[in-house]
């Protein structure tokens, strides 16, 4: 089976109200990209996925007046793929949701949000002192994390979360005391989210349940002067730290962990205008259980220069520049 996660940099400004794909020549909202150049791009990227499930990062808007899940259901069909029936959980204010686009002929998938004393619901708060003021700070998550509870065709079950954590970019701060004051703020609340996020994994691992964490973190190790401020990265948190058993099991996070310099494997690349550059980073992860672990899958980043596969398909590469600033992840297991 393949389990992917891909980032669609906004994915809901290619659909009208009524969840219609507009495939047409006006601007995407992704710099110097038409709606239909982007459309038919992710169609290509979508259709090589070939995946049986994909966790869609920034997925189209769910409100009273937009339906994300039909537009997904939409943009399927009109590329013919497997993966054709849509998840929203908790839906949110930024118009970027998190949904699970899958083929029903292979596995089944309900939104299925889990609380206990300890830990609440995504959409709830979350208290914790993260400055050691004596004074416990209140969390919110802006995009609550998508729990699913997933059974194959072939009856093996399994706890899948989606995850889009907040950036820790300081938008809004010109001056240079306010980007360090908004940058040490978002990442003290990215880090709160972390830490809630793996008290949720903590009690699957416990229960010995199977377990995949999909999404994009908005973090890495050293990926800004901030990180050491408080000592470790979101990635490290929710993957269990080195005196934390059970962890979670994504080999390019361990390789990005072990090796602070030189190559590093990327997920995602931003144009730095100022600079004149663009940023790489590995930003996307597909975390499992050691369970699912023991069992060897294959994780694949689809970088459309790094990978040689999408280097050596000219189509799928500009298609996999064109469609997003991240390029999906895949983990090929057999269940």
């Amino acid at each position: 089976m393949r389990f992917a996660t891909y980032n669609v940099e906004w994915f809901d400004t290619l659909f009208d109200d009524a969840g219609e794909l507009l495939a047409d020549g006006a601007w995407s909202a992704r710099h110097d990209v038409t709606r239909r150049d982007q459309a038919e791009a992710l169609g290509i990227v979508f259709t090589a996925l070939d995946a049986d499930a994909v966790m869609i990062i920034e997925a189209p808007d769910s409100h009273q007046r937009r339906d994300g899940t039909r537009a997904l259901e939409n943009f399927a069909s009109a590329f013919d793929l497997r993966a054709r029936k849509a998840v929203i959980g908790y839906t949110n204010t930024t118009q970027q949701e998190i949904a699970l686009l899958y083929d029903p002929d292979v596995i089944t998938a309900r939104h299925d949000p889990r609380e206990s004393d300890a830990v609440p619901k995504f959409d709830g708060e979350f208290e914790i002192d993260l400055d050691f003021d004596a004074r416990r700070d209140r969390v919110r998550f802006s995009k609550p994390p998508l729990e699913l509870a997933v059974e194959t065709q072939g009856g093996v079950s399994l706890r899948m979360i989606g995850a889009h954590l907040k950036s820790k970019a300081p938008h809004g701060a010109h001056t240079r005391d306010q980007i360090m004051r908004l940058s040490i703020a978002n990442r003290r609340k990215q880090l709160a989210q972390a830490i809630w996020l793996r008290a949720r994994v903590a009690e699957h691992l416990e229960a010995g349940e199977t377990l995949m964490l999909l999404g994009d973190l908005n973090d890495g190790p050293g990926l800004d002067e901030y990180e050491e401020l408080f000592g470790r990265s979101s990635v490290e948190i929710i993957r269990g730290e080195d005196h934390v058993e059970p962890r979670l099991v994504d080999p390019n996070a361990s390789l990005a962990l072990q090796r602070r310099l030189g190559a590093q494997p990327t997920s995602a690349r931003f144009y730095i205008a100022g600079e004149d550059r663009y940023l790489q980073a590995l930003l996307d992860y597909i975390f499992v259980s050691p369970d699912l672990a023991a069992k060897r899958p294959k994780w694949r980043i689809w970088h459309p220069f790094d990978d040689p596969g999408c280097w050596r398909t000219p189509e799928l590469r500009e298609a996999l520049v064109t469609a997003s600033d991240h390029y999906p992840v895949t983990l090929d297991i057999d269940l």
